[in-house]
């Protein structure tokens, strides 16, 4: 990893070169000024380089701080359900019957490789979500 020298002399809005962030706050605070940054028509190359900064701090921070647990393969079918306006009935040419469908979305069976590919054909996904 190569470190960025940002003159200690530039500031942008009041605000010396960054350091490692340490709160939502500070994180917060990160995000508006680089947001700031990207929408400023013709930015300077020192302008450039504490962007490049800000993202890379916003990034660890964000990467340590807000880890998004696995979701489920239910859990998955649930979302796709949901953003798609689908039903359980709406998944019948994906199980074959509606009582595979109801014993699958109870978590009384698991999917299986047919399944996995239909749904992955179905939603556009890829069957690795499931897995």
């Amino acid at each position: 990893m190569t470190a960025l020298a940002i003159s200690p002399n530039y500031a942008l809005a009041n605000v010396n070169a960054p350091s490692v962030i340490h709160s939502d706050e500070q994180n917060e605070h990160y995000i508006a000024l680089l947001w700031d940054l990207e929408h400023k028509p013709n930015l300077t190359s020192e302008e450039g380089h504490l962007a490049e900064l800000l993202t890379l701090l916003i990034s660890d921070y964000e990467e340590k701080n807000y880890q998004l647990r696995a979701a489920t393969p239910l859990e998955i079918i649930g979302e796709l359900m949901a953003a798609n306006d689908l039903r359980q009935k709406d998944l019948v040419d994906v199980f074959g019957t509606e009582s595979i469908v109801s014993e699958v979305l109870n978590g009384k069976r698991e999917l299986n490789k047919e399944h996995i590919k239909r749904l992955s054909e179905r939603f556009k996904i890829s069957p690795a979500l499931f897995f």
